[in-house]
């Protein structure tokens, strides 16, 4: 029920302009996000790789309805991926993007927008010697997002896809991407779906994410681990020796400020592990999601909220 009512939370602007004047919530977003421009992005990469860790590098921002700021959105992720390049950390880090923020949403032509917008972004990071990851947002685009994934791999055949482990139809997406040079990352999902698309218990949840990595262990793509559960983090190890892959042959992924002390510990024991970094001044939202998705998250705001009062 609570975590039913942060995601419906997140989607209220009321709630948002709220939440948004207190001072406190600072302090909580600085657990989660690098900060609000690239040079902050920038010094977290740094950080991440210094310690062994790789990183995916999201803009924050989504549901945008305004061409110009979907054009702006685009140019900026092209100056982010300058910026890495002339950083050295091109080879370290990737990009993350949302189409919806690069247009997926405007009323005319929104999916061809999103689509040339993010073959820019997709451009930007050959050039700089990267790639591109890009991010699934709530059921009503699945099918959008991944035509637009397939669209872009024709050309940029390192594109990855993002599939949610919540959703009835994901199995049946793992086994359509599990194919040669493909590369998937696999998370649980964050957001308030239906029970007519998408498992609704915890339990039946973690059973399909089972599910989905073995397709994906077994594939002839590149897994991408997406959970901070140990118990998946296990499973996954298990999985990968069944399916004859040694490490660095599929990689972890965790979120920026979500047990950073594991994520270092997997990278100690030859794992690679890729960080999750958002940056901007649009972190409301994924802020709620990050508070619904665990409890500990949500401990850490209130303890936050108590430390101001």
């Amino acid at each position: 029920m609570l975590r039913r009512l942060l995601l419906s939370a997140a989607a209220s602007p009321r709630v948002k302009r709220g939440v948004e004047v207190v001072p406190l919530t600072k302090h909580v977003v600085d657990r989660f996000v690098a900060g609000d421009d690239v040079g902050d992005a920038l010094a977290a990469s740094r950080k991440l790789v210094a310690a062994g860790l790789l990183a995916s590098i999201d803009r924050l921002g989504e549901a945008t309805t305004d061409p110009t700021q979907a054009e702006a959105t685009a140019s900026a992720y092209v100056w982010l991926l300058k910026e890495l390049a002339d950083a050295g950390l091109a080879d370290f880090c990737e990009v993350s993007l949302k189409l919806s923020s690069l247009g997926q949403a405007l009323e005319k032509d929104g999916e061809q927008i999103a689509l040339e917008n993010a073959r820019t972004v997709c451009a930007a990071a050959r050039e700089a010697g990267t790639t591109v990851t890009v991010d699934m947002e709530d059921h009503t685009t699945t099918d959008a997002t991944l035509s637009a994934v397939r669209e872009l791999r024709s050309d940029f055949p390192t594109v990855a896809a993002v599939l949610q482990a919540a959703l009835l139809r994901t199995e049946a997406d793992c086994a359509d991407f599990a194919g040669e040079g493909s590369r998937v990352r696999l998370c649980k999902g964050a957001y308030n779906e239906p029970a007519s698309v998408a498992h609704k218990d915890r339990s039946a949840v973690d059973l399909s994410y089972v599910r989905c990595l073995r397709i994906l262990m077994r594939g002839k793509g590149y897994p991408m681990v997406a959970t901070h559960d140990p118990r998946l983090v296990a499973v996954s190890g298990v999985m990968a020796v069944q399916a004859g892959r040694s490490k660095g042959e599929y990689e972890y992924q965790m979120l920026f400020g979500v047990r950073p002390d594991e994520q270092r510990r997997l990278a100690a024991r030859g794992e690679k592990i890729r960080v999750y970094l958002p940056y901007g001044t649009q972190s409301y939202p994924y802020l709620m999601r990050r508070l619904a998705e665990r409890p500990a998250n949500l401990a850490f705001f209130l303890r936050a909220v108590a430390s101001k009062i």
